[in-house]
């Protein structure tokens, strides 16, 4: 067995590759992360140097990774920018670093990937390359980031520490229609829900929900402007460029979901969705202005009907957000884990994060007591 180095996805290639990532994540395809190293969104110039694994036996690809080398936090939505902060002051260099992510995407998935068939005591031997890579090369530290809940045990055998967050899920509970949805709610909240929902049909605004076959170019340049106004008046800009979501739609049409709002015709708010297997999982959104009940709409019923109408199981519409509550969402486990290489720090962090967890527990308990659902005796 061999553990190799890439420093391009390209290098793998898109056979080798998919057959470790399967199809069930939309994210961890090589379409995705071509896409976003073809168009140089992910490169060194950004701060996201490729440095993918793969595990071969006589040349021939078992499993693979998605590494970076990172010279910045951004872009993760696991932060550790108090950590870098601590080792500037302390006169350590904190970068480079090095990351396993699916870059800009904060999506629980596997990272360690295998081919099916293969043994899974493999994935041990693709943790245990990248912390190997991580100390050789004098990286300050390593991190996987959002890993599917089954590699917890695995990572934290090779030696990393475990951090807990979490997000806000909606689950299908085998809804016939959004109304069947909307009947599990309390009186109150099922009320509001209605109101905010016929704010948006009272003004006039309709929906049309499209794939990346029906995306021309000149529909995705309005898309991509809609959407690039959230980052412009959050003073930033996007991550990804419009070639990328040309290339992925092209690529991998299936995997991507377009919810356009219009009113007169004309477009005035857009968000971007990815479709796996069972998920939906929302990402981008933006709008021509202020409209009463049309975010909501948009980026959560908007998301709730089509898995409702295709059977998608789970619907995660991204990071933060309480307001998501009172929408049908609920508090699920996100995860990461983490090593650090200079002795002392690491064991401070390792205190932090035990600390943190019993804070993220109860938080989930705090906020689950504002769900929007029923009793069950109710």
């Amino acid at each position: 067995m061999e553990i190799r180095v890439h420093e391009s996805i390209a290098s793998i290639g898109e056979d080798d590759w998919n057959a470790c990532a399967g199809d069930q994540f939309p994210f961890s395809s090589y379409a995705f992360l071509h896409a976003a190293e073809a168009t140089g969104c992910v490169s060194d110039e950004t701060g996201w140097q490729p440095l993918h694994l793969t595990l071969e036996d006589d040349d021939k690809v078992l499993g693979a990774m998605p590494l970076y080398a990172k010279s910045h936090s951004w872009g993760e939505f696991v932060f550790d920018w108090a950590w870098a902060n601590a080792y500037h002051r302390a006169g350590e260099p904190y970068y480079p670093k090095l990351v396993s992510a699916i870059p800009f995407t904060p999506a629980p998935c596997p990272k360690l990937l295998l081919k099916k068939d293969t043994d899974e005591s493999m994935k041990a031997l693709l943790a245990q390359g990248a912390l190997t890579l991580a100390q050789e090369s004098g990286f300050s530290s390593l991190h996987i980031l959002f890993p599917d809940a089954s590699e917890l045990d695995i990572l934290s055998d090779a030696g990393l520490t475990t951090r807990k967050d979490c997000q806000f899920h909606w689950h299908n509970r085998g809804y016939k229609t959004f109304d069947d949805f909307l009947a599990t709610f309390n009186s109150r909240k099922r009320k509001k829900a209605k109101r905010d929902r016929r704010h948006v049909a009272e003004a006039g605004i309709r929906f049309r929900h499209l794939d990346g076959k029906d995306m021309s170019e000149s529909l995705w340049d309005t898309v991509y402007r809609l959407i690039s106004l959230t980052f412009m008046r959050r003073g930033s800009t996007h991550y990804f460029d419009l070639e990328f979501f040309l290339r992925l739609s092209e690529a991998q049409p299936d995997s991507i979901l377009v919810v356009l709002a219009e009113l007169d015709d004309q477009p005035v708010a857009a968000a971007v969705f990815f479709v796996g297997t069972n998920r939906l999982y929302g990402r981008y959104w933006g709008s021509t202005g202020e409209f009463n009940g049309l975010h909501f709409e948009t980026c959560y019923f908007q998301g709730i009907e089509y898995c409702i109408k295709y059977g998608l199981e789970v619907f995660e519409p991204g990071t933060q957000g309480e307001h998501k509550i009172s929408r049908g969402f609920i508090p699920e486990s996100t995860w990461s884990a983490h090593w650090l290489a200079h002795p002392q720090f690491y064991d401070a962090i390792r205190d932090y994060l035990a600390a943190e967890m019993e804070d993220v527990e109860r938080y989930m308990q705090a906020v689950d007591d504002h769900s929007p659902y029923k009793e069950p005796d109710a």
